[in-house]
């Protein structure tokens, strides 16, 4: 069944997914581990190291006491210099590897869902999430998480520790952290919604600007620099608006936790100066006491702030793994059919329905039979929206059919791999598709295993060798972005040459000549006759000169045939065809007159 692709959430929690991915390098992250644990001794070990220099060698008058816990202190600072470097390494390494395997996975299986979900999901907004959304990730697993886990640690050792120290002031202590963690669950849960909806309107920014400057030459021509600047700052505006919401919930956040934690350390400060004056700790103690309070108040500060990291890459974390979850409308059966090494070409449509997912009213294909013999050249004409195109769509599977079947050599195409169908299809476009890369890797798309001499043989036969020895290097040149150095026919003639070097069972050529000058055309006319003998054709065209040498004729309309012969006998009964064939005969002329 047909159906487009819908964002389905995850069937495992979004940090589950993303745990999936750093699941491989399990060595990477006890290290990171290890490092994380080291490091936060050795911080909590100087205040241990304060109290002893201020009680037993400031106190006792001995310099050598204070040579001694000094050089311990220095010993400390060491320890967690290099525990430090290991942890950064560590997390940064598994941070960037992680982002690195999400977009290869997310790339992946964007390139295999079907056309009908990007019929309802913008280039632009995958592309976001491929960029943006994955930056976020890498923070939070390269830097954000680690900062988190080791004030954690920092925030439970200086707990302990300060229990060591003084139990009445730190119960003094326990008293505020309810309040403290109150305003961080509060907060941070709108803060996450805030974060996706920042998200969001970052992909509309990139979508429209994708879309825009794809469309650039339509823009200037049209002089809408000014409107299409508008409509971006518009976006732009709306973009900021709500990063300015996120921003002001995090920044209450952080200034709330500050201010009841920093104040909480400095009311059991004074406290504590009243009790060394009594006599009942000692500086030393009140020392260690008032480090692992900064330690412990700056570590929940610090994890209010990180809450916010944390909570704007769940948001990006949902929307990776939510593309991940998409599935294709058009999928491998669970032991698809097989088609022989060389298959003959005969297809055949059998009573075939079809509706695109974005206009479900309107039949795109409404009952549509067709046999076509192995190598047999079929042209199918009519109007614009007669669902021409859509047969080669319904043909290379990039769609499944509502009702009916397709086979390919007597399979059902259902029942085969896409991928294994479409290697024996080659297809030309109406609008040539051009890689930014060199001429022979363009041409060489078609088999990428093809020698140079191959590539050569099919650029001569499609015409196109003459202008590619013209470009300054060669077959080498460099192409550009969608081709912008070549002209509309020369495109043309590289796709040709793509599809040529391909050599498939079924050739599928949509306008393959439509952007060729009448000499050009000409050569590569001789060409396809040369390349279709024996093969499998379909041939959408308008142009008599294209369809009159085709062993038959396949009129369409409304998705329906309405007739079918040869050129002679469709002109006889006077019907669609023969009216288009007098419209075009009537613009040729008009045209050759001027």
């Amino acid at each position: 069944m047909s159906g487009s692709e819908t964002p389905k959430r995850p069937p495992l929690g979004a940090p589950r997914r993303i745990l999936a991915f750093v699941a491989p390098y399990r060595w990477m992250v006890v290290g990171a581990g290890i490092a994380l644990v080291v490091a936060s001794a050795a911080v909590l070990g100087i205040g241990q190291a304060i109290r002893r220099v201020i009680d037993v060698g400031f106190g006792a008058g001995n310099g050598t006491y204070l040579d001694l816990y000094f050089a311990a202190l220095f010993g400390v600072v060491a320890v967690l210099a290099a525990a430090t470097f290991a942890r950064f390494y560590c997390v940064t390494w598994l941070g960037e590897r992680v982002v690195a395997d999400i977009r290869k996975a997310v790339y992946s299986h964007v390139l295999r869902l079907s056309p009908a979900f990007f019929e309802t999901t913008r280039t632009g907004e995958v592309l976001s999430r491929l960029t943006t959304d994955t930056e976020l990730i890498q923070t939070l697993v390269g830097s954000s998480l680690s900062v988190a886990l080791r004030n954690l640690l920092l925030f439970l050792g200086s707990a302990v520790l300060l229990v060591v120290s003084s139990t009445r002031l730190t119960l003094l202590v326990a008293l505020v952290i309810p309040v403290v963690v109150l305003p961080i669950v509060i907060l941070g849960r709108r803060l996450r919604r805030l974060s996706r909806a920042s998200q969001d309107r970052i992909a509309d920014l990139s979508a429209q600007a994708s879309e825009t400057l794809n469309a650039i030459g339509t823009v200037q021509a049209y002089t809408f620099e000014a409107r299409e600047a508008d409509r971006f700052a518009a976006n732009a505006e709306a973009a900021f608006g709500t990063a300015v919401r996120r921003t002001r919930a995090r920044a209450w956040l952080t200034a709330l936790v500050m201010l009841l934690v920093f104040g909480a350390v400095n009311g059991v400060m004074w406290i504590g100066g009243k009790a060394v004056f009594a006599g009942e700790m000692s500086a030393g103690e009140l020392s260690a006491f008032v480090f692992y309070a900064v330690i412990g108040a700056s570590a929940v500060g610090a994890l209010s702030e990180i809450w916010g990291d944390v909570q704007r890459a769940a948001g990006a974390a949902e929307r990776l793994m939510q593309l991940l979850a998409t599935e294709p409308s058009v999928k491998a059966p669970a032991e698809p059919a097989r088609l022989p090494a060389r298959p003959s070409g005969r297809l055949a449509f059998e009573d075939v329905h079809f509706h695109y997912p974005a206009r479900p009213q309107t039949a795109a294909v409404d009952g549509l039979s067709l046999a076509v013999a192995a190598g047999e050249t079929v042209a199918i004409v009519g109007p614009s929206g007669a669902g021409k195109t859509t047969l080669f769509q319904l043909l290379l599977r990039f769609y499944d059919p509502e009702a009916g079947r397709i086979r390919f050599d007597g399979v059902d195409i259902a029942m085969l791999d896409p991928v294994e169908l479409r290697r024996h299809i080659g297809l030309v476009a109406q609008e040539p598709v051009i890689f930014g890369t060199s001429v022979i890797e363009n041409i060489r798309y078609g088999r990428p295993e093809a020698s140079d001499a191959d590539v050569h043989a099919a650029a001569e036969a499609a015409a196109a060798h003459g202008f590619i020895q013209a470009l300054p290097q060669g077959y080498d040149t460099y192409l550009g972005e969608r081709g912008v150095r070549l002209s509309g026919g020369q495109r043309q003639r590289i796709a040709i040459a793509r599809a040529l070097l391909r050599d498939p069972p079924v050739l599928l050529l949509d306008e393959a000549t439509s952007s060729l000058d009448a000499e050009s055309e000409r050569k590569v006319q001789q060409a396809l006759e040369q390349l279709m003998r024996g093969r499998t054709t379909l041939v959408i065209a308008h142009r008599l000169a294209t369809v009159q040498k085709a062993d038959r004729i396949v009129v369409m309309d409304h998705g329906k045939i309405v007739a079918s012969g040869r050129h002679e006998t469709l002109m006889a009964e006077d019907g669609l065809y023969a009216r288009l064939a007098r419209l075009q005969f009537m613009t040729g002329t008009a045209d050759a007159a001027a």
